[in-house]
């Protein structure tokens, strides 16, 4: 073979490991990213639990930079997996490459939703999700009347997630916004949360309408739980508030309704992310009783 023979086939192979290499890149970055989503972690929470630059880690997981082994030691420990699983998949068959590289081409709002999906319809993980009944939704909607008759019938702890939050402060959900600020209670939020999940295989629990608003722990809520929307119009949400005798909706807001409605309309596309949808308006309670625990026993 001549010179020019053999630099040409040294080329071509230097291109096919250059190309291979890149798509391991990739492949990497993308187990990264999606063991993430799996955790519900931000890619700054990850930062900083692996000691690793958020802009760094970013790099990583698109594929645009080959980590050192010590970088994707750190991030796997602080994905709780193993440097081995980070580094090969345990599935290398056709099917697994084919839906590996069709969730890599999805947008991330995309992606979570097929996550979501994928872990609602097979394996174990929906087993076990739904033995704990989460119920989200603006106030008046009637969760924690539906939530602690349910538990009650199914012989379920219950637990209003608000009440976690001011035992775990110590100090009234009002105090804690004074002193922490809405960043200080989605914290307190989160970790209440955290320990719910930890402590309670099967229970029943109700959540604040807003916490939708924090993707991680929203997330973190669906991932978990048999989630329920418990849904009604602006109307009835503001009449059974009143009619509890809480008027701090209308005071000094002319405009309360309109913001309920606005409220509602942002977050209906949050909401809907629920394993199902009770649309409690203008319906006896023990009518929507009946059905919820139809569908969570189902």
């Amino acid at each position: 073979m001549e010179s020019g023979e053999i630099t040409e086939t040294t080329d071509r192979s230097r291109l096919v490991d250059e190309a291979a290499d890149a798509e391991f890149i990739q492949a990497l970055g993308f187990r990264v990213r999606e063991s993430r989503a799996q955790r519900g972690m931000s890619r700054k929470i990850l930062a900083l639990s692996s000691d690793v630059s958020e802009r760094y880690l970013a790099q990583v997981e698109s594929g645009e930079t080959n980590p050192s082994i010590m970088v994707l030691r750190h991030v796997a420990h602080a994905l709780g997996i193993s440097l081995v699983e980070l580094l090969e998949p345990r599935h290398n068959s056709p099917e697994h490459r084919l839906i590996s590289r069709f969730l890599e081409q999805l947008q991330p709002n995309r992606l979570e939703e097929a996550l979501l999906r994928l872990m609602r319809d097979f394996g174990n993980e929906d087993a076990i999700r739904r033995k704990r009944i989460a119920l989200v939704g603006l106030r008046g909607a009637g969760k924690s009347t539906l939530g602690r008759a349910l538990a009650n019938e199914l012989s379920l702890p219950f637990v209003e997630l608000n009440n976690a939050i001011e035992a775990e402060a110590g100090m009234s959900l009002n105090e804690v916004f004074m002193l922490y600020g809405q960043p200080g209670f989605r914290r307190l939020e989160r970790r209440c949360l955290e320990n719910f999940i930890a402590e309670h295989e099967s229970a029943v629990i109700t959540v604040g309408g807003g916490i939708v608003s924090e993707a991680e722990t929203f997330n973190l809520l669906l991932m978990n739980c048999f989630t329920v929307w418990v849904k009604a119009t602006p109307e009835e949400h503001m009449s059974r508030v009143v009619a509890q005798g809480d008027l701090r909706p209308m005071e000094g807001n002319t405009e309360a309704m309109e913001d309920m409605r606005r409220i509602l309309v942002a977050r209906e596309p949050l909401y809907t992310k629920a394993d199902f949808t009770l649309d409690t308006t203008g319906r006896r309670p023990e009518d929507c009783l009946k059905q919820l625990h139809q569908v969570v026993t189902a």
